[in-house]
């Protein structure tokens, strides 16, 4: 009976790895008004946001700057204390148990470092490896791993401070999973990267959240990161949360139109059909819009019925673009 009691505490708490209720965080501002003046009033950073994520789950984190994304990552760390509401990584309160729950998860800012910006790269993980007192076979292998994945092998030797950007986001990255943590935060871990070594970082993570299971929650400006990585997306915007479902969910709020990209056998004058509009003619490549809540099937049967079709793909419509949209509706509702 026990060992079900147990069994059963266990799942519940995988499925609700990450917990926040109703979580709270209010700023104290002062605006100065006057030579000797200055007039007080509270900035909501996060209004009232509740979520769960379950282990294991990779879920994107997106919104205009200034939304409370930071903020609330912040407060999933431990760095800032919540306002009102509860909040629970793993079972532990950050605020209350931030040195516990440093070892359990890994941070990279994509705007600050984690490494020693004097000693060589080689030098911060060593210290790193004292720090969270990681044996010294899993030390071995996980650097190991991620010098190679990473590519980060004749970097190890450079001081920090000579790195370009996107080569020290690499080796933050790398000192974020060196202890392996069982909860990752991104906050814009492909800023600086050229689209070789974004690929790349995409590919560790995919791994690694296979691999290990690494729960893990990314915030970025680079929306290819999202519709690359994560199946889940929350957008929050004003502090509050107003999404959280699947990436195909949010292209049907946003009632945007999908593309469906069409190559003939040759150059031939716009494709006329009564399914969609052409919207790019480029040699024998068409670009037809149609609406995203519309099945393709028909579309793609009637072109493939009355033109020398040679192959075909659809394009969901640009993330960037339905949130926008998302907010604009939003704004004049």
């Amino acid at each position: 009976m026990d060992t079900e009691l147990d069994a059963e505490t266990d799942s519940a708490s995988d499925r609700e790895f990450i917990r926040l209720d109703r979580v709270e965080k209010v700023f104290d501002v002062r605006k100065k008004t006057g030579f000797l003046r200055s007039e007080r009033h509270e900035v909501r950073a996060v209004d009232s946001i509740s979520f769960t994520v379950p282990r294991g789950e990779m879920v994107g984190y997106i919104g205009p700057n200034g939304a409370g994304k930071s903020t609330t990552i912040k407060m999933l760390t431990g760095i800032l204390t919540p306002s009102g509401g509860r909040l629970r990584v793993a079972g532990i309160d950050p605020s209350r148990e931030r040195t516990r729950l440093a070892r359990r998860i890994g941070v990279v800012f994509g705007q600050r470092t984690t490494l020693w910006w004097d000693l060589p790269l080689i030098d911060s993980y060593r210290l790193m490896h004292r720090m969270y007192r990681i044996p010294d076979a899993r030390y071995r292998e996980n650097l190991d791993r991620c010098v190679e994945l990473l590519e980060l092998g004749p970097l190890l030797d450079v001081p920090v401070r000579q790195l370009s950007l996107g080569q020290r986001m690499r080796g933050d990255i790398a000192a974020a999973l060196l202890h392996d943590p069982e909860v990752l935060y991104l906050d814009e871990p492909t800023i600086g990267l050229d689209v070789i070594s974004k690929v790349k970082v995409r590919e560790f993570l995919r791994d690694l959240n296979a691999e290990r299971s690494t729960t893990v929650l990314l915030t970025t400006h680079d929306l290819s990161d999202i519709e690359q990585l994560c199946r889940r997306v929350m957008v929050i915007d004003h502090g509050r949360l107003v999404y959280d479902g699947p990436l195909s969910g949010l292209h049907e709020i946003g009632a945007g139109e999908r593309t469906l990209v069409v190559d003939l056998e040759r150059e031939l004058p716009p494709i006329d059909v009564d399914l969609a509009r052409v919207v790019k003619v480029e040699g024998p490549r068409q670009w037809l819009a149609f609406p995203a809540s519309d099945s393709a099937a028909p579309l793609v049967a009637r072109i493939a019925a009355e033109y020398p079709l040679v192959d075909l793909s659809v394009r969901e419509p640009d993330i960037e673009a339905v949130i926008s949209r998302m907010y604009a509706e939003k704004a004049t509702s």
